[in-house]
């Protein structure tokens, strides 16, 4: 089925990639810019490099400075008091938080930012591109977070009632996986080896368990018999959120592609002008006009 997405495969040498970065920033044709990390394993500073080599408008994987400063304080645009143009996420962090999400962790009832309040969530994995930043999302959405990784255990938290603006981190001194695990409601796994396995002995029943490494982090069929919801991949929604980056950072590029913006009204007139969905409120129907209108 035709997505309406256009994908160019561009493979190029380490030594040329700056240059290639920099030739579809300036590519009209170009809405978007995906990098396959790590490029050099024993150096993550020339990677980071990179990184912040991809223009703002361009970063559908949201791993520039901005965007990263914007996630890790809890800075939800980029053009506040404004708030039209919304910060980008990296896309299995984001991915994982849109599964709670749906799986209907996060309480509807709280106010925004503060839907995780009271839940207790394990990840496992620490990376700079997918653990870390999973970790800082869920405690600045109000959950107590206890990241852990090989050298050990932090806790990420607004603290005590969720009265800090961001999240907070806090070492664990002596901590392991047995402290941590029969405390959360919620495991998420993304160990990038066959060799590790979540002991399904120490999870709590009924708990929520998410796998997002392209390796089998729990013993399947034993995490069925514990796990409320065990869910074995999330590589599928990872594509989708990379879309709906594309998506959110179409704005940055149109006001250059007259064209595209009457497509895309056109479309948000469809929608909008769409008979209201049956249960709807009044509510709901006047915020899916004015998420609409033109202007």
């Amino acid at each position: 089925m035709d997505s309406g997405f256009n994908f160019d495969l561009r493979k190029v040498d380490k030594e040329t990639l700056e240059e290639a970065v920099v030739a579809a920033n300036n590519d009209e044709a170009v809405d978007g810019i995906l990098v396959y990390y790590p490029i050099w394993r024993t150096n993550q500073q020339q990677d980071r490099y990179v990184q912040e080599t991809v223009a703002l408008s361009k970063d559908v994987e949201g791993l520039c400075h901005t965007h990263l400063f914007n996630m890790y304080h809890n800075v939800r645009f980029l053009d506040p008091p404004t708030n039209q143009k919304k910060s980008i996420l990296p896309c299995t962090p984001l991915a994982i938080v849109k599964a709670l999400e749906h799986l209907q962790i996060y309480n509807p009832i709280l106010a925004y930012g503060n839907r995780l309040f009271g839940k207790t969530i394990t990840v496992i994995n620490r990376s700079e591109v997918n653990g870390r930043p999973l970790a800082a999302l869920l405690a600045n959405d109000g959950a107590t977070v206890y990241s852990v990784d090989i050298t050990g255990v932090q806790l990420f938290t607004r603290g005590s009632g969720i009265r800090a603006p961001r999240h907070q981190v806090h070492d664990k001194e002596g901590w392991g996986l047995k402290d941590v695990l029969p405390l959360s409601d919620v495991v998420i796994a993304g160990v990038p080896t066959e060799d590790f396995k979540v002991p399904t002995e120490l999870i709590r029943d009924g708990a929520v368990c998410i796998n997002f490494s392209s390796y089998r982090n729990f013993d399947g069929p034993a995490v069925k018999e514990k796990a409320s919801i065990y869910v074995p991949s999330i590589g599928k929604v990872t594509i989708a959120v990379l879309l709906r980056n594309l998506v959110v950072c179409l704005p940055f590029s149109l006001m250059y592609k007259p064209k595209w913006d009457k497509i895309l009204t056109s479309q948000q007139r469809l929608i909008a002008n769409r008979p209201r969905p049956e249960g709807a409120s009044d509510a709901d129907a006047k915020a899916r006009n004015e998420a609409f209108k033109d202007g």
